[in-house]
């Protein structure tokens, strides 16, 4: 039977203003992610449950708009850390990150490590995509990397994992930092390990060796110098349980979508 063309042509202000107002019937819909108590914790308890919900279920797999090559910036700002001071870190980066590895762990069936020999010699995804941040600036750049779904489908996820957590070498005020995305934007084909920025290897203040591009959501989501990437079944129990550094720290939200 074919849906009335009426049915079909819904604008982004009635499904925002049509979700609000049916509020529970959607909570009563929620998949066994948003039934979670940690997804409960750091979604619904700060309020991000309707740009979460929304963008899920009516745009899980849409795409991020890409750019030609001629609308690239020409400079591409930095934010957050611009440089990493552990021995490790600096150790690969003297050796030019030949012996620097990548570890999937957590509840995957099978952990892996990765060279960047290795994660540069797999098929890569090359986009020119918007970074939006949340200061309020923006830049158009181009990216080059690992799509991440084809390495969770290499490592396996157990039936458990609900999150994809990103542990980084740099510190802020002592703290690791880290991010987190679900299973969803981690799955999206425009979601990478990106190893190459405008045709050059990542420098440091850009996130060297690999950073994450997760192109539906804004900036401090792209988490940066990553070194284990984590299937986990909650995010209650890392830090502050709120799934990153800033979100731990009050300063951002964690469903990021734009």
């Amino acid at each position: 039977m074919t849906t009335p063309i009426h049915s079909r042509l819904i604008t982004r202000r009635s499904v925002l203003t049509g979700v609000a107002l049916a509020a529970p019937a959607l909570l009563v819909g929620c998949d066994r992610l948003t039934e979670a108590p940690s997804f409960q914790q750091i979604v619904f308890d700060s309020g991000e449950w309707l740009n979460y919900r929304v963008q899920r279920l009516f745009g899980s797999n849409a795409l991020a708009p890409e750019f030609d090559a001629s609308q690239m910036s020409p400079e591409f700002r930095t934010n957050g850390n611009t440089s990493v001071s552990s021995a490790d870190y600096m150790q690969y980066k003297a050796q030019d990150f030949n012996n620097w590895t990548l570890k999937f762990t957590g509840l995957v069936t099978a952990p892996k490590t990765y060279s960047m020999t290795e994660l540069k010699s797999k098929p890569a995804r090359t986009q020119i995509t918007r970074h939006d941040c949340v200061e309020g600036w923006s830049a158009i750049g181009k990216w080059t990397g690992v799509p991440l779904a084809a390495l969770l489908a290499e490592v396996g996820l157990q039936p458990e994992a609900r999150y994809i957590v990103f542990r980084c070498a740099d510190v802020f005020s002592g703290t690791p930092y880290y991010e987190s995305i679900d299973l969803i934007d981690a799955f999206h084909p425009q979601t990478i390990l990106a190893h190459t920025m405008n045709d050059a290897p990542l420098s440091e203040p850009h996130g060297a060796p690999l950073r994450l591009r997760v192109e539906r959501q804004l900036g401090y989501k792209q988490a940066k110098f990553i070194m284990q990437v984590e299937a986990v079944a909650t995010l209650a129990d890392i830090a502050k349980g709120r799934g990153g550094f800033w979100e731990d720290n009050g300063s951002y939200a964690w469903y990021a979508g734009i």
